[in-house]
């Protein structure tokens, strides 16, 4: 068996796998794969896919398979799988690091400070505790930013339309009813056709405060367009995103050019001790399969 380690995983992870055959970094060497480890970068078209011809099995490294031709890569017979709780940690402090900041303005008090300014007076912070934290979506991540946020004090509720109740969150009918009286706004949505564009002017301004939203799930999600002219009209006070709708964005993207944003490269599931989980799952779905004949 060859396994292709596509994109970046844990330096440690090609050793581990070894046990189960052959493991290359080496992309020349696709079409003699029959297992393929990616993670974001690498996109799995049908045109991909058909270059494999011996392919077995698909891992993404990650949350979500949208990178990845699920449909047709099942029907080759072609197993696709993911290690969904293996960044869950990583993501949901990323999102606590901008609730934290947020409220806290790090950002403006450091740049100040280093342009020789003294900001006391004329930046004010404001607190996490009382406020109102809506997620949209109620998996894994989420699950683990609602017991972080509650552990501040703030009040969590949900919309997910596959889940009515929830331990986590009070959870609510509609995307609307949700976002009534959010403070904090946390994405967690899979990219569907059902969600692209999800985020945009209309459900908005179904909200009666100025909320902070935070995106850490899928760029197009959010409508950047209306984004854009919600920031400029003072109606979400601040974006703050991790994913983009490529990596890196297009320098054109629109998102860009605002001030009232804070942008990280992607980086949600990029810790030391994610890389080792997410190396780990994915050798647990090989052993798996491997012990079940699939392999």
């Amino acid at each position: 068996m060859l396994i292709l380690i596509s994109d970046a995983f844990d330096a440690s992870l090609a050793d581990k796998l070894s046990v189960f055959g052959e493991v290359t970094n080496d992309k020349q060497r696709l079409s003699e794969a029959n297992v393929v480890l990616v993670r974001s970068k690498t996109v799995c078209t049908k045109e991909y896919i058909e270059q494999v011809p011996n392919l077995k099995l698909i891992i993404r490294g990650g949350v979500g398979i949208d990178n990845i031709d699920k449909e047709f890569a099942e029907s080759k017979g072609i197993i696709v799988r993911n290690t969904p709780k293996s960044s869950s940690i990583a993501v949901a402090e990323l999102v606590m690091a901008h609730l934290i900041s947020a409220p806290t303005h790090i950002i403006e008090y450091h740049n100040g400070m280093k342009e020789g300014k003294w900001l006391k007076k004329q930046i004010k912070r404001t607190e996490l505790y009382g406020k109102t934290l809506c997620l949209f979506g109620i998996g894994n991540i989420a699950q683990k930013v609602a017991d972080r946020a509650s552990a501040f004090g703030m009040k969590v509720v949900a919309y997910d339309k596959y889940v009515s109740s929830s331990d986590k969150a009070e959870m609510k009918a509609t995307p609307e009813l949700a976002i009534k009286d959010a403070d904090y706004v946390s994405l967690h949505m899979p990219l569907t056709e059902e969600t692209r564009g999800m985020i945009n002017s209309k459900l908005i301004a179904n909200c009666t405060r100025v909320p902070v939203v935070i995106n850490t799930c899928r760029g197009p999600v959010v409508d950047a367009d209306d984004m854009c002219a919600l920031l400029e009209a003072n109606k979400v006070a601040l974006y703050c995103t991790d994913v983009y709708p490529s990596d890196p964005p297009s320098e054109d993207y629109v998102i860009l050019k605002q001030e009232k944003v804070i942008l990280t490269p992607h980086v949600g599931a990029n810790t030391n001790e994610n890389l080792l989980r997410i190396g780990d799952e994915a050798f647990a779905i090989i052993d798996e399969l491997s012990k079940g004949g699939k392999l």
